[in-house]
């Protein structure tokens, strides 16, 4: 317990700051079984009730192995998608206004547009460009950390057939060219979100879909898959689940013909690869601990006196030394909260002064 305190300064002596750290992820197409092969294998996991898919770097029974992403889909109530014949169709339902409450939140209207609807633009409340049959990916956090990286995300999407989906066809390659940490985005109940645009030799750059930055999702328009995109696209999107047969349908077919779970793997199949840098944000406070020079100079430490003699001092008129070793920060009660060791010990006496920065991260 020390003998004397030097209290803070509350506005000289106390400051925060923020620091954001990046890590670039990228997501090859072999984690998931881009290509060809059985889709039923060891890293994916459907569930029983075949709301979405999850996607595991090992497999996932596997100690080892770890959740990087999820995949469903979702259509709005008022789409003619939505029908009593399509298979799953209020789970459907359900998924996409469950995304659009989380992400968009809800309008000041009643009935049918209670709830806001994706858009492939940056303003929801004009209600020009609706996105309202969607794919969602929504990776895990983590991979994300705290948010993904304005401006660094890419999805590659194949077109190609079944049996050969990347040279038969052609390679989309979806990402948030426009955004920015100083704009390209808009904000709403789920975080800020971009516009992914489509980058390719027939269609030029158009939006679609959106990538939510803080909430870590993707969401992908079905029209993507239609076949002004590429001829072969919407003929060839396939979906299979439980057996090797190649069950191809258009990317309509496949939505209300399909369950959540087999166009999940049909999606998955064109998925060639996945990049983006993840945000770690770690927040500080620094304090400065003042050491004036007619303070501290004797130590606490019980060795440093030995028979009422400074062991430090040759005589009684000589200048008294320290060295300061650890910093103590404590409250107003007297107790400790917080240590800080010195890299290596400061000497300190009365011809001197010390500065200590102390950077708590939390």
């Amino acid at each position: 317990m020390p003998n004397q305190y030097q209290p803070f300064n509350l506005n000289t002596d106390i400051t925060s700051t923020k620091t954001l750290l990046h890590e670039a992820l990228p997501l090859t197409g072999t984690i998931y079984k881009f290509g060809t092969g059985s889709y039923i294998d060891e890293n994916i996991k459907n569930f029983s009730h075949g709301q979405f898919q999850s996607v595991y770097d090992y497999p996932y029974l596997s100690s080892s192995a770890n959740h990087i992403f999820d995949l469903t889909l979702g259509y709005d109530e008022t789409s003619d998608l939505s029908s009593s014949t399509s298979i799953q169709n209020s789970k459907k339902i359900n998924m996409y206004n469950q995304m659009t409450q989380v992400l968009l939140g809800y309008t000041a209207n009643t009935g049918d547009d209670r709830v806001e609807r994706f858009e492939s633009d940056l303003n929801i409340s004009d209600n020009d460009a609706y996105m309202t049959s969607v794919f969602f990916v929504n990776f895990s956090r983590l991979l994300t950390k705290d948010q993904i990286k304005k401006g660094t995300f890419s999805m590659k999407v194949a077109t190609g057939s079944w049996a050969d989906a990347t040279t038969a066809g052609e390679v989309l390659t979806l990402s948030d060219v426009s955004a920015s940490d100083t704009g390209g985005t808009a904000a709403v109940l789920g975080g800020e979100y971009g516009l992914l645009y489509r980058s390719d030799t027939t269609g030029g750059d158009s939006p679609v879909g959106n990538i939510f930055y803080q909430a870590g999702i993707a969401v992908l328009t079905a029209s993507l898959f239609q076949n002004d995109l590429a001829d072969t696209l919407q003929k060839d999107f396939s979906d299979q689940l439980g057996d090797l047969s190649q069950n191809q349908k258009t990317v309509r077919e496949a939505l209300t013909g399909s369950t959540i779970s087999a166009s999940c793997n049909a999606l998955r199949h064109r998925i060639a690869d996945i990049s983006f840098n993840n945000t770690t944000e770690i927040n500080s406070n620094i304090y400065f601990c003042r050491v004036p020079w007619n303070r501290f100079n004797y130590s606490t430490n019980p060795t440093y006196v030995t028979g009422a003699q400074i062991q430090v001092k040759s005589l009684a008129s000589d200048t008294p030394i320290a060295y300061v070793t650890t910093v103590g920060m404590y409250n107003s009660a007297g107790e400790l909260l917080a240590t800080a060791k010195l890299s290596e010990p400061l000497r300190k006496d009365p011809t001197n002064e010390l500065t200590l920065r102390v950077r708590l991260d939390y």
